[in-house]
């Protein structure tokens, strides 16, 4: 099943880069980012060889040959006269690389994406960057390049063979002639107890969790996941209700309800091949991304370049028939064993498993057309018809299933708090609805940065309103768990969340803030919902995260420390973990490449988290009663 990629046009290719690159590397650039805190290290553009002038506005990229030791994110800073922009930038590890970086990054803000991962990450081949914030601004006066990392895990280097700037660019490669990803999409030049080394590894490490996994369940949990020592009055559905001063989900036979879910629970993680074939060791085979673009045909990306190795690797642990319904058992065991109560949809494979799960969905495609900055043209002629369909489409299907726990209806709308860019963008794009009645509004109260602000909250609160009501009226039995909001959006925003059953956020912190949740809760008086946190550990060739632990040993007690300190809030009623499986080590859709996952890419749990999980989730409900 497997593609072998080494050709002798492949070598000869290989020893002809080697010998360019020797030839062009007299005299790298080392930098030491190790050490304890904030670690920067500045370059001179006099020192660059050869040196870069200060004004960088005729040139579109910055372009650097280096290897970093560390997955690990660094800032890379331009030192301006007052202050230093600068951009996460994660490498592949131990690799070297050439990175063609546009200078846009640093001086002109985003302003196309659907979501915030779509506004900020940008997929290169040998390198992802994340642009948010660090400053944007014109760069006639650029004093020096600055490399910065954050609480640096054991020791990190660069080795820069050049920069440059360019007008054009010359793109990105890897250029390091080794094969870095290997058959099971394991990162080949690091090493890690309990790396796998061959199928039989697998094989045998497979057995011993099937073996060993229904022992010690978290104890005292409904078929729903519920508290059995704690009751309420039983709907048939999942419902939310404060008792003595606590907010809980009540689950289906009123058994009381914390949340604690996965998102990301499914049976492919892609990657982009396409381009850089040279860089694995084998392909999986292509009927594989066929089959889950033929399942799931509303996949966000194509199918065609991309590869999971996470899938081929099941296809290796169950075989060829049905290893999709066998995923799905093993999966839904895991859950029950480890306390993990809710899961991300859809997934009919998991929906259908025994022992069933509660489960949550997102409803989408609200939109006329394409949304600006997340927000669709809620003032279309066909907006509320348009909402009516999504509604239906999903809801009608789910409406009568006691599993469900509730719907979403969007992800990290990226408009919040960008209102004046919002407005200018609406107002520069084709004759829409939302255009014409954003005209009229400001006619009628001013062009300010405040009027702009009144009609985003405007606009915002009846795509609300229509979609709330179209939901309810598809489906009156289940919850709207409304948008996971992304970042710190403004109060204004958060109060309309009061139109939803529950209030959801994406917090990534080491814990999250008692002031912030108690900030939403008065906003709103909705219970909270965290939609998405993770830790991760900067190692085998994945970075670590938005959250990052030294060690698997500390992420899985910042595991515990997260969902204690949550469910301490009388107001919080469930977390979620981002996310089931590793992002592929050579990265995901956008690039990400995280180590957040429960199991990594061979389908093997961290044995450190799960027992953490187990743990934790055994004493929550002794924990928010008080005991």
């Amino acid at each position: 099943m497997q593609t072998r990629l080494t050709t002798p046009a492949k070598i000869l290719a290989t020893a002809l880069l080697w010998i360019w690159q020797g030839a062009a590397s007299a005299a790298p650039i080392q930098v030491d980012l190790s050490g304890q805190g904030t670690v920067s290290k500045t370059i001179e553009l006099k020192d660059v060889d050869p040196p870069l002038p200060s004004d960088w506005s005729g040139y579109e990229f910055l372009v650097m040959e280096f290897k970093c030791s560390s997955p690990q994110r660094f800032e890379l800073g331009l030192k301006m006269p007052d202050r230093v922009i600068h951009k996460n930038m994660h490498a592949f590890a131990g690799a070297l690389v050439r990175a063609a970086i546009p200078l846009k990054y640093f001086y002109a803000q985003p302003s196309a994406g659907y979501d915030l991962a779509s506004l900020y990450n940008k997929l290169a081949g040998s390198y992802w960057i994340n642009i948010d914030g660090g400053g944007y601004e014109p760069l006639k006066h650029v004093g020096a390049i600055v490399f910065t990392i954050h609480n640096p895990v054991g020791t990190v280097t660069l080795e820069i063979r050049s920069i440059r700037l360019a007008t054009q660019s010359p793109g990105d490669a890897v250029l390091d002639p080794r094969v870095l990803v290997d058959e099971f999409g394991q990162w080949i030049p690091a090493d890690w107890p309990g790396k796998a080394h061959s199928l039989d590894d697998l094989k045998a490490a497979w057995a011993d969790e099937e073996a060993s996994l229904d022992k010690d369940p978290v104890p005292d949990r409904d078929e729903y996941g519920g508290f059995t020592g704690a009751q309420a009055k039983a709907t048939g559905f999942f419902r939310v209700e404060r008792i003595d001063g606590h907010w809980w989900f009540v689950d289906p036979i009123g058994h009381y309800f914390f949340s604690t879910g996965v998102n990301g629970i499914g049976t492919f993680m892609p990657t982009k091949v396409a381009g850089r074939e040279s860089i694995f060791a084998a392909m999986p085979p292509k009927d594989l991304s066929a089959i889950f673009a033929q399942r799931f045909p509303t996949t966000r990306q194509s199918m065609e370049g991309f590869a999971s190795f996470y899938t081929w690797n099941l296809v290796r642990r169950y075989g060829t028939e049905n290893w999709q319904e066998k995923w799905a058992t093993l999966t839904a065991r895991r859950m029950a064993n480890w306390g993990i109560n809710t899961f991300y949809g859809p997934n009919p494979d998991l929906q259908a498993a025994q022992p069933r799960q509660p489960y949550v969905l997102t409803v989408r495609n609200w939109q006329t057309g394409p949304a600006v900055l997340g927000m669709p043209d809620v003032y279309a002629d066909d907006f509320e018809q348009r909402a009516d369909s999504a509604a239906a489409r999903t809801c009608e299907a789910h409406k009568d299933d006691p599993y469900l726990l509730g719907y979403f209806i969007g992800n990290e709308p990226p408009w919040p708090g960008q209102e004046t860019l919002l407005a200018a963008q609406i107002l520069a794009g084709p004759p829409t609805g939302i255009q014409r009645e954003l005209q009229s509004w400001l006619k009628d109260h001013g062009d300010t940065a405040q009027s702009r602000r009144d009609f985003a909250l405007r606009a915002f609160e009846r795509y609300l309103t229509v979609i709330v009501a179209a939901m309810k009226k598809h489906d009156p039995n289940h919850l709207n768990l409304g948008i996971r909001f992304g970042g710190n959006p403004p109060d204004a925003v958060v109060s309309l969340a009061r139109l939803f059953d529950v209030d959801s956020h994406n917090i990534y912190e080491a814990v999250p803030s008692p002031r912030r949740l108690q900030r939403y809760y008065e906003l709103t008086g909705r219970p909270i919902l965290i939609g998405e946190f993770h830790v991760g550990v900067p190692g085998r060739g994945m970075a670590a995260g938005l959250v990052q632990a030294a060690s698997q040993e500390q992420r899985a007690a910042m595991y515990s420390d997260y969902v204690e300190s949550a469910a301490s809030s009388p107001n919080v009623i469930g977390t979620h973990w981002f996310q089931w499986i590793d992002e592929p080590v050579s990265g995901r859709f956008d690039g990400e490449n995280y180590n957040i996952g429960i199991v990594d890419v061979t389908d093997r749990p961290y044995p450190e988290l799960t027992a953490a999980m187990k743990k934790t989730h055994a004493k929550l409900l002794a924990l928010r009663m008080g005991k």
